[in-house]
């Protein structure tokens, strides 16, 4: 399979793969760990928790999922976010990092794995056609956008994850 999907069920495996194998990673970091500040940022030179991880992946499954209802209601939507435009994508991370500090690792977890769910079920019901058939924003099919903003962002975080927990004698 091609790293880029081109239909339905290659998105869907996508993520539901680039989750599976990322979930597997996060329930091998202990909870003491998992706010521990030593995974590269999303913003350069600076360096963030497990949990802060979670926070961002949390954060851009729920974007993808509010475009996509709001668009089906007829509805404008700010993209990426209201409040932020396409340059301030650090400040957007940053904003979801402050929005879940409060939450313990393992309720950052199930709520992962629900947004994921909720994301793979969206696919699901969706046609090709639909996910790929006409330019949904800007030149970018809605297959495009929510690869962009799931299954691509899942791989580079499990990349820095894992450096980390090498780091820590996790791996």
């Amino acid at each position: 399979m091609s790293t880029i999907a081109t239909n339905q069920t290659d998105l869907y495996h996508a993520i539901k793969q680039s989750f599976a194998k990322l979930y597997t990673d996060y329930q091998l970091v202990p909870h003491d760990l998992a706010r521990q500040c030593g995974v590269e940022g999303n913003i350069k030179n600076t360096q963030i928790s497990v949990c802060d991880t979670l926070a961002y992946l949390i954060g851009w499954g729920k974007l993808v999922l509010k475009w996509y209802h709001a668009r089906r209601q007829g509805l404008s939507v700010d993209m990426p976010e209201t409040g932020f435009k396409w340059n301030q994508l650090g400040m957007l991370a940053l904003h979801f990092y402050h929005q879940y500090q409060t939450w313990s690792y393992q309720e950052l977890l199930d709520e992962y794995a629900d947004v994921i769910k909720q994301i793979l079920q969206l696919v699901r019901s969706l046609s090709d056609d639909e996910l790929y058939g006409d330019d949904w924003y800007q030149k970018w099919t809605l297959g495009r956008m929510i690869q962009f903003n799931t299954s691509s962002p899942l791989r580079s975080t499990r990349t820095k994850v894992r450096r980390y927990m090498r780091s820590q004698g996790l791996l």
